[in-house]
């Protein structure tokens, strides 16, 4: 071990560190989802007429891709606030 730092200072520190990695899962579908929005605004433009079938489709897309940010975000809450590693002592 690292002197000066015990073993549950240690496990906290890089729990913080993998929950920010985590935490970091939701940039990717932040940019994606408005990026398929941005495209699907597009489409209602040269096409109003089927309007709706394009917002099913990209909500649907977004529910999909939203879903890999809510797993980095339960994964961050968990290593930040249920400390699982601890138990490991």
């Amino acid at each position: 071990m690292i002197q000066g730092i015990s073993n549950e200072a240690f496990i906290l520190g890089c729990s913080a560190i993998g929950a920010g990695l985590a935490l970091m899962a939701g940039i990717g579908p932040g940019i994606g989802q408005g990026y398929a929005a941005g495209k699907a605004a597009e489409a209602v433009g040269r096409q109003p007429e089927a309007q709706g079938d394009i917002i099913k489709t990209m909500i649907l897309g977004q529910a999909v891709a939203e879903s890999t940010g809510i797993y980095g975000l339960v994964v961050g809450i968990i290593l930040l606030f249920v400390r699982p590693l601890l138990g490991a002592l």
